[in-house]
């Protein structure tokens, strides 16, 4: 038997063949190979009874699960520092504490805090130029220079250091993890980048969050930290499996909530969830939310600052209310969608060379307009944990006011007020070249909505408990909570601008630790949905993703109509089974960008002979040289190799170092894949996207009666569906423009009747003009 496993050429086929930025991995590919690989690792040892050969079995069993025990690890450390340091830093724009500088707020005040949360040891930077603790205006611009700051250093060491570190990175990451390849992106570096930054974009106040970051930086981690083990870096499968697993355990983290994670990862990240990804899924949230409980970084043993637990009874007359959550979360979704992709699109065209002076205008503007409200004041995280809470009980807070009676009215205005400017600051930040997510910015802005709807309603019940909707309300104990409106709102907007609902219902059930509130959170967030997909389908990703022109195919059901072969390429570059030059193979490399080619018999006869990536293409011609001497006039041939045993499999690391024949003929035919997907070219296009989606190549070939005419890629289904899409917006337009005119015809038909014949002649000029 021949040796198929050599690690130098592996290695050296490795490098030639890390994916291009910007292209596409081939699965059906990647899985075969990572096959092939297992049974060579298995083959070699299942004989072998020495220590060596039972540690290589063990090791090869166990280590995936010790990569995503040190991923889930090392995500629940990066959580848990990110939080300390950014709830540091949010606290310092109001002040320090005086007996010991590094603790923030809540720490230096523990349980002899005021209403505003302040204490005797906690100086405000009014009170260090000589003013005192409570000169607004000193304390207001000085809360304003430092968001600034905080910001602007952001935003330099993001330009300077890791571009790839701005922004949520969900969108990319569904890219990379379907099999899209962006350099860089998983980096170290920008792991360091996007944690630095993203203390001090969040401390900045900007109306953006952490938990969609979390994501970002918890794959970066896996991949970082895979990239050490030799199975994960040959194989892009494996490796998604760990990306899969890293994002799950980025949402655990930042939500508390490892079941929810899994389920996001799941919902969202990808459409290929096998049982044994949702196992180490699970085991990686598992692992990285146990970390951060251990290290509890707040100190009260919560995962998250806004973690609350209700014991109200819910009544049957509060679903009216909630079906009015459910349709503002649909609303806002749609309306933050839309705008922010204009806002997104503006972006790009003008101020794509001024990113730092972006973020400090923003993080100025929003710490100017969010000071004097106190519910737009403090970090987002922390005021949820405000809004959620109840007024009685031991947990409970009375926060300037919030549960009292007589500040209804004032808590009601600044939580509508805060709703719009934080919605409007939201819809112009998020996108901007700082480390951003929208996650926590929209729950925050349906926790004032919420919150404010459950003041009106507990203030109508007060003040007239007799009436027929308020008939189950017990007398002697408080009927409505607020704050479970609170926590209903911000479950509705976080559906409203993501469009997902399953995993929302279970992290939100995990943030209680509750039963009662799953039925009502279904509920509103059914209707979030239904009102949301009114307005287009797909959440903010999924218009990012659009938005940035990656080869993505969505989930979504497409009826076209049509066969393949309206999308196919048939201006082809192929290699022809015989007849070739070495120089023509090194021009078509040199020449050429695409990612393999068909190979046929000749240029008379189309017969389809198979395929060969053009990594593998490249490495064999770079050997050829090298160890066959060839030269431009050398004659390559690619004839198909009829024996069907495993001896000659289509994988260069499999095969002896040397190429069959000479310096004068070469023989690359076991090296070419014979059997390519291919389809008849009149195959629904419907059939070949689910393909796509399923499957994973990185090509389909097209093939009638064994002739080549042509093939698809997923570039080309996308840029069919653009096409379509922008004919349907025309359509659209020319159909509301000649409802217009007809329009316009009547009423000037209309009119016309009691206007003066010079005035009809005037008009008719006019509109002559127009036309």
């Amino acid at each position: 038997m021949a040796n198929r496993s050599r690690p130098p050429a592996e290695e050296e086929l490795a490098e030639i063949r890390r994916y291009e930025d910007f292209s596409t991995i081939d699965w059906v590919k990647d899985a075969t190979l990572e096959r092939y690989r297992q049974s060579t690792v298995h083959t070699q040892n299942v004989n072998d009874h020495s220590w060596r050969g039972w540690w290589k079995m063990t090791f090869e069993t166990t280590q995936t699960w010790i990569v995503v025990s040190l991923v889930g690890a090392a995500i629940g450390v990066n959580s848990a520092l990110i939080a300390i340091v950014t709830d540091w830093l949010s606290d310092i724009k109001l002040g320090y504490c005086s007996t010991a500088w590094w603790l923030n707020q809540k720490y230096c005040c523990w349980e002899i805090e005021g209403n505003d949360g302040g204490c005797e040891y906690w100086t405000y930077w009014s009170q260090v130029v000589g003013l005192g603790p409570d000169v607004f205006i000193i304390k207001w611009l000085l809360y304003i220079l430092w968001a600034t700051l905080f910001a602007t250093t952001c935003a330099y060491l993001v330009k300077s250091l890791a571009p790839y570190a701005a922004g949520s990175g969900i969108s990319e990451i569904k890219c990379i993890i379907a099999g899209f390849v962006m350099k860089g992106f998983l980096g170290g570096w920008t792991l360091l980048m996007k944690s630095v930054g993203l203390t001090m974009a969040v401390a900045s106040n900007l109306s953006i969050g952490k938990e969609g970051p979390s994501v970002h930086m918890a794959c970066c981690v896996g991949n970082v930290i895979s990239r050490s083990f030799r199975k994960f870096r040959s194989s892009q499968v494996e490796m998604r499996e760990i990306l899969t697993a890293s994002s799950a355990a980025g949402v655990a983290v930042a939500f508390g909530s490892p079941i929810g994670g899994v389920l996001f990862a799941l919902e969202e990240m990808t459409s290929t969830f096998a049982n044994r990804t949702m196992w180490k899924s699970f085991f990686c949230a598992m692992i990285a939310t146990i970390v951060l409980q251990a290290m509890n970084p707040f100190r009260t043993g919560k995962l998250v600052m806004f973690q609350v637990s209700y014991d109200r009874e819910w009544h049957s007359f509060e679903y009216l209310f909630v079906i009015i959550i459910g349709i503002f979360g649909g609303l806002y979704g749609a309306f933050v969608i839309k705008y922010n992709v204009m806002v997104a699109k503006f972006r790009k065209t003008v101020l794509k060379n001024h990113p730092i002076y972006e973020a400090a205008v923003l993080a100025l503007v929003t710490a100017f307009i969010a000071y004097p409200n106190v519910f737009m004041r403090i970090d987002m995280t922390e005021i949820m944990g405000i809004l959620f809470r109840e007024c009685e009980g031991n947990d409970g807070e009375d926060y300037y006011g919030l549960c009292q009676e007589n500040q209804v009215g004032r808590m009601v205005f600044l939580l509508l007020v805060a709703t719009i400017l934080r919605t409007l600051l939201t819809i112009i930040s998020y996108g901007c070249r700082v480390p951003c997510g929208i996650f926590v910015p929209s729950m925050a802005i349906g926790a004032t909505f919420g919150r404010m709807v459950g003041l009106l309603v507990k203030s109508w019940q007060e003040n007239d408990p007799e009436f027929f909707l308020f008939s189950t309300c017990k007398p002697d104990v408080p009927c409505i909570t607020p704050g479970t409106y609170a926590f209903l709102g911000a479950a509705a907007a976080l559906c409203g601008v993501m469009k997902i609902t399953v995993s929302v219902v279970v992290i939100m059930f995990e943030l209680t630790g509750q039963i009662t509130y799953i039925l009502p959170t279904m509920i509103a967030l059914m209707v979030t949905r239904a009102v949301g997909d009114r307005f287009g389908s797909g959440g903010i990703a999924d218009r990012y993703i659009r938005l940035g022109g990656y080869p993505f195919l969505d989930a979504e059901d497409h009826a076209f109509g049509v066969p393949v072969s309206h999308v196919m390429q048939k201006d082809m570059s192929v290699i022809y089974a015989s007849g070739m030059l070495f120089s023509e193979l090194e021009e078509l490399i040199h020449d050429t960008m695409y990612r393999g080619f068909p190979v046929i018999q000749d240029k008379q006869d189309m017969t389809l002979v198979g395929y060969i990536g053009r990594s593998e293409l490249a490495y064999l011609l770079e050997k050829a040289k090298t160890m066959n001497k060839a030269h431009a006039s050398t004659l390559c041939q690619f004839k198909p190799d009829d024996d069907e045993s495993r001896e000659q499999f289509a994988s260069i690391s499999s095969l002896d170092y040397r190429i069959q024949g000479s310096s004068e003929v070469l023989d690359f035919g076991p090296y070419i894949d014979q059997t390519p997907i291919s389809v008849h070219p009149k195959l629904d296009l419907e059939i070949v996207m689910d393909m796509f989606k399923q499957l994973g190549p990185r090509v389909i070939l097209l093939e009638l009666r064994g002739k080549l005419v042509g093939l698809v890629t997923v570039k080309d289904v996308l840029k069919y569906m653009a096409l379509m899409e922008s004919a349907e917006t025309s359509s659209d337009s020319r159909d509301t423009t000649e409802m217009l005119g007809k329009l316009f015809s009547w009423a000037f038909q209309r009119t016309s009747q009691y206007m003066p014949v010079h005035a009809q002649s005037e008009v008719h000029e006019m509109s002559g003009r127009r036309s």
